[in-house]
């Protein structure tokens, strides 16, 4: 992240930092925590999210593997799942929640969640917005005596926004496939007594860091503001 040097604006990032390592250090200990409880009825993740599918009508959703760790998602252009080996091929409380998880997404992607839609519609603009936002803030703090630095300054801040909107309304589709993912994990009996327990608990660890994007998102807004007064 680009920022100006001996800027005390910077301060105003620390709580969102420090709220972001817990976010992670929660993520981590509850997925490793988890992932060494082997699941009851020996389902794998990569076999939970293909019952939840077709339970759903949603047999033609292919799942994949995905390298890396905790790099699973739903890919909703290509109508597909991928799973890293981790969650795919491991029968452990972690994996069949986070398999869960992502099979919420396919579910609020075949009912039309319109906060997922928007998400969608909205990534490739709030990419390019946000890797353009500070570059063209800094160009027009640096020659905010000219006219054309107060508008660079201005149009940094308005692309920025459009980064909190992605963090933002990233927060009600994951809190919904979460619950959606609990639920549909009860309501076909595909965890036992007591897993429901750790299910939850690496979902609700998964929030955090969605939660602590956004914060850092606001904050980091709420410093190109201050930083753009200060030039007045």
């Amino acid at each position: 992240m680009f920022f100006v040097p001996f800027d005390m604006t910077f301060l105003l990032l620390i709580p969102g930092l420090i709220f972001a390592a817990y976010a992670q250090h929660q993520v981590s200990s509850a997925y490793k925590a988890y992932s060494k409880v082997a699941t009851k009825n020996g389902m794998t993740g990569a076999d939970a999210a293909r019952r939840l599918l077709n339970a759903n009508g949603l047999n033609t959703i292919d799942i994949e593997n995905v390298a890396g760790n905790l790099t699973d998602h739903y890919d909703p252009r290509h109508k597909v799942m991928r799973l890293s080996s981790g969650v795919g091929q491991q029968a452990s409380v972690a994996a069949v929640g986070i398999a869960a998880h992502e099979t919420g997404h396919a579910i609020q992607d075949a009912e039309g969640y319109w906060p997922l839609r928007f998400r969608s519609f909205i990534v490739p603009i709030t990419g390019f917005a946000s890797n353009l936002a500070w570059p063209i803030f800094i160009l027009g703090f640096f020659f905010a005596q000219s006219s054309w630095g107060v508008m660079f300054m201005d149009l940094g801040i308005i692309l920025f926004s459009l980064a909190l909107l992605f963090s933002v309304i990233t927060l009600p589709v994951e809190f919904n496939a979460s619950k959606r993912a609990i639920a549909a994990l009860v309501d076909n009996n595909l965890i036992q007594p007591g897993e429901e327990v750790g299910v939850k608990k690496v979902l609700k660890a998964a929030a955090l860091t969605y939660v602590a994007a956004a914060l850092m998102s606001l904050l980091t807004l709420l410093r190109l503001v201050i930083l753009r007064g200060s030039r007045d």
